[in-house]
């Protein structure tokens, strides 16, 4: 069921502690960790602590919980330091986009030139 942990998604185990992370910030709602395959030098990503499968589901059914870990991606940019520099927030939507764990998360990617259009 929507909002309740999955027992076969990677990030509900994380947020569970059942498997580690590289925890850099946590709050009620949102838990930021590391990607274990970093795409720049800071490539944190946030997660809800409720499971959905995509940013327009927690969007949809909890907007304060996605709220939230938007305003969580800007203070990872402040705590890493890359907030005055320029940093990207991405959303992956859909197997299409390259999301690959079907946990809504956001990347917060920084530290390097990021070229647009992206991909």
């Amino acid at each position: 069921m929507a909002g309740e942990p999955q027992p076969d998604c990677l990030f509900c185990k994380i947020v569970s502690g059942e498997i580690p992370a590289t925890v850099v910030r946590e709050t009620d709602t949102t838990v930021a960790f590391r990607d274990i395959n970093p795409q720049a030098p800071t490539h944190v990503l946030v997660i809800p602590r409720l499971h959905y499968p995509d940013a327009a589901s927690l969007g949809a059914a909890e907007p304060t919980v996605l709220a939230d870990v938007l305003c969580e991606a800007g203070n990872v940019a402040a705590d890493e330091k890359i907030d005055e520099t320029g940093y990207r927030v991405v959303f992956n939507t859909g197997a299409g986009a390259g999301q690959t764990v079907f946990h809504a998360h956001a990347h917060v990617l920084g530290g390097r030139g990021l070229e647009w259009p992206p991909g």
